[in-house]
């Protein structure tokens, strides 16, 4: 997919296959997470892959609850759930942590994969 079709056809899916995604397709994901640009180049964002269903679930519960929206399931059944932090006391760590995030959406759009972004 040429870059510029990737940027103007991306869209947030909030519908998914119950089937785990690849290895090969993960990593190519969070390849590219990996070289999102950081305020001076610090790379500081920490990306963490969460595919065990039963931490999914979890982590849907505490995300869920932290909105008041305990009969929800915020991840819409996604099998996997990559969340991404930012460096606690880093001056862009928000900026930085969503450069990183952009990059994941669309390297997972290039590649055939549903994705969307969730607070």
């Amino acid at each position: 997919m040429d870059a510029m079709e990737n940027l103007l056809t991306r869209r947030s899916i909030r519908k998914y296959k119950p089937q785990q995604i690849t290895d090969a397709e993960l990593e190519a994901v969070l390849n590219a997470g990996k070289y999102a640009p950081t305020a001076r180049g610090t790379q500081s964002p920490l990306m963490v892959a969460v595919q065990n269903p039963e931490d999914i679930a979890l982590m849907s519960r505490l995300n869920a609850r932290a909105w008041d929206k305990e009969n929800i399931d915020p991840f819409f059944g996604a099998p996997t759930v990559i969340v991404v932090f930012g460096k606690a006391g880093h001056p862009n760590c928000v900026k930085d942590a969503s450069l990183v995030l952009g990059n994941l959406l669309l390297a997972a759009h290039a590649i055939g994969l549903g994705a969307c972004w969730i607070n």
